[in-house]
């Protein structure tokens, strides 16, 4: 294989072609929007910098690896800071757990809500420890195309019971239900209810106690900005703002791609980070195996979407950390609001993004920038025209955080935004506005995931959320490290 064409530049995008690229391997990234990142787009406006996500990196090494391939150290082009603790749980009759790898800080924060939990808790580590070790480390950067390389793992997913659920699991050690709440909100950072995603999932606890939470200074863009440069650097050729029309094929072979402003580019493999469906139903268009991959695809599980209301403030606010969760009264009812009956309640969970108490440069002087985040049903559980539910919903998410932490809110606010599930379907191309993918069940896990090679068209890949395995920064990352494997094996 002597050259490649990546569609779309999110982190998975990114990660494979700099992976190609540092090969050997021509490799061009076509992306339709006017700036990289996919999922991680940033706004400049009045002065405020704001991210679009993922805020939350995980597991520094994953990405370290990207330029170690070419001799060099990310700390050329990025800075990542790390951030304590790694987030504040906050619940309505305002409790507050400070949630971090620091043992004596944490078994503290435990033992206030149930000092008999100290010891279940070292229990959980325990399992969290194991799936990591058979989920992540083992797997997760290696490829499932067949049913026997998911008979080869059943051993070890069997012995963490990976049929339960997170939550059922975490609920086996600890006792109190805000610790329960604690240890299992993680699978939302990924698209996965807490109560149906597989407990294998619960290996998200241990990554971050290992290699803690970070922050790339300037925001998430920079860390996008600094895989561009690199990829650049060693040869790479990244088009931006010209949507890719079509993935071109002839018999069972991708020959290339042509754009929707007529840019033909040949080359011997395609990969794709676009949105699985989206690149199924419409990039491949006409091509019969394609047309039985999407009613299959149309069948399955997909994530929820999300609300997201940014907004830039007057005053600074050293006491609300970088991450925070605002718990609503309800977790389980909530979550099968969200997941299973396609109702945005009265009430919600939020994720509060506070930047600039890290990187004070990401606001004027004297201000903050912040994001509230929660998770909604996608457009196919609810239905609604976004543009009229999102004033509406806006206004209670900054009422919810005014009456938690900022009084005054309203009144300092000086620029806002939100972003909504109809945002995620016209600017990501996201099936049904989800907002990572395929849900991540167990039986939507590994080979019951979209393959990151096509089954039936051999030069035709697939890296990022929809694929294994799965969402988050280290999970597309992963999925670009087993997909460039197969397509270098198969360029030898």
């Amino acid at each position: 294989m002597k050259s490649a064409v990546v569609i779309g530049s999110g982190f998975g995008g990114l990660a494979l072609a700099i992976r190609l690229q540092s090969a050997g391997v021509k490799t061009t990234i076509v992306e339709g929007r006017d700036k990289p990142g996919g999922r991680a787009y940033y706004w400049e406006r009045d002065g405020f910098t704001f991210d679009g996500g993922p805020t939350v990196i995980t597991d520094p090494p994953c990405l370290q690896e990207l330029w170690a391939l070419t001799g060099r150290d990310i700390a050329e082009d990025v800075e990542l800071v790390p951030v304590t603790p790694f987030y504040r749980l906050n619940w309505a009759d305002g409790t507050n757990f400070d949630y971090t790898n620091d043992d004596q800080v944490l078994r503290g924060e435990i033992a206030k809500l149930n000092p008999e939990d100290v010891a279940g808790y070292q229990r959980f580590l325990a399992y969290s420890e194991g799936v990591f070790r058979e989920g992540y480390e083992k797997l997760g950067h290696v490829a499932f195309l067949d049913f026997g390389s998911m008979v080869k793992a059943a051993p070890a997913l069997a012995k963490y019971q990976a049929w339960r659920s997170v939550y059922s699991i975490v609920s086996r050690f600890v006792k109190n239900e805000k610790l329960r709440e604690a240890l299992s909100f993680h699978t939302l950072l990924v698209g996965g209810n807490p109560m149906t995603t597989s407990a294998i999932y619960a290996l998200i606890h241990k990554l971050e106690r290992d290699g803690g939470v970070w922050f790339a200074k300037g925001g998430t863009n920079r860390l996008v900005a600094g895989m561009v440069k690199h990829f650049e650097r060693i040869g790479g050729t990244l088009r931006l703002g010209d949507p890719v029309a079509t993935i071109e094929t002839l018999g069972d072979r991708a020959t290339g791609v042509v754009t929707k402003g007529g840019y033909a580019i040949n080359a011997d493999a395609v990969a794709t980070n676009a949105d699985v469906m989206h690149s199924y139903r419409d990039l491949l268009g006409d091509n019969r195996s394609a047309k039985r991959t999407t009613a299959r695809l149309e069948r399955k599980r997909y994530s929820p979407s999300l609300f997201v209301v940014h907004f830039g403030i007057k005053g600074t606010w050293p006491g609300i950390p970088h991450h925070m969760i605002l718990f609503g009264p309800r977790y389980k009812g909530l979550l099968s609001d969200i997941y299973d009956h396609g109702v945005v309640a009265e009430e919600f969970s939020l994720y509060l993004h506070h930047p600039t108490v890290t990187d004070p440069s990401l606001a004027p002087e004297g201000h903050s920038t912040f994001y509230a985040l929660a998770p909604v049903p996608h457009m196919g559980k609810f239905p609604r025209d976004w543009a009229e539910v999102a004033p509406v919903l806006e206004k209670r998410i900054l009422d919810e955080v005014g009456r938690r932490l900022i009084p005054d809110i309203h009144e300092r606010i000086v620029t806002k935004f939100s972003y909504s599930p109809a945002d995620f379907s016209t600017d990501l191309n996201a099936h049904l506005g989800s907002a990572f993918s395929l849900e991540p069940i167990l039986t939507q896990s590994a080979f019951f995931r979209v393959h990151n090679r096509d089954d039936d068209i051999p030069n035709l890949f697939f890296v990022g959320a929809g694929t294994h395995p799965g969402a988050g920064i280290p999970g597309v990352v992963g999925s670009a490290k087993a997909t460039a494997r197969l397509m270098l094996e198969g360029a030898r």
